[in-house]
């Protein structure tokens, strides 16, 4: 069995990106890199890029903001969650950052507010269905 303890000889993005959880396949990995999601001391990366310590990645996920981390050890293997989060540090901007972003979806309205009416009655269902028989159209 391999030494689940952090090395310093330099790994794969890809697996990096596996053994520090932020994917859950490496899969899931190759394809964010190939989707230009993920940079390496801000530039664009391949999967097969080597992580050293001391590097910064910065990680885009859709709907969320961007994730900037130092690389802070290397792993081959997928481990523990504590152990994972020891392989790198996020900085203080993306911290701030990712909880500006929560407060505000936190803080936006609910979607059942927006909604003025409930469900429409049978009377409404009625000049809706009134509406498409008599509705003029080009083709008649």
């Amino acid at each position: 069995m391999r030494d689940p303890q952090p090395s310093v000889q330099p790994v794969r993005l890809d697996k990096w990106l596996w053994a520090a959880r932020f994917f859950k396949t490496r899969a899931l990995a190759v394809e964010a890199i190939g989707k230009n999601r993920v940079e390496v001391n801000g530039q664009a990366a391949k999967a097969s890029r080597e992580v050293r310590v001391g590097d910064e990645l910065t990680i885009r996920e859709p709907g969320f903001p961007p994730r900037t981390v130092a690389v802070r050890g290397v792993s081959h293997v997928r481990g523990p969650a504590p152990v994972a989060q020891q392989l790198y540090e996020e900085t203080a901007a993306s911290l701030a950052t990712r909880e500006a972003a929560r407060e505000a979806r936190r803080q936006g309205t609910e979607p059942a507010q927006t909604i003025e009416h409930g469900r429409p009655t049978k009377r409404d269902r009625r000049q809706l269905s009134d509406w498409n028989r008599w509705s003029a159209s080009v083709d008649d």
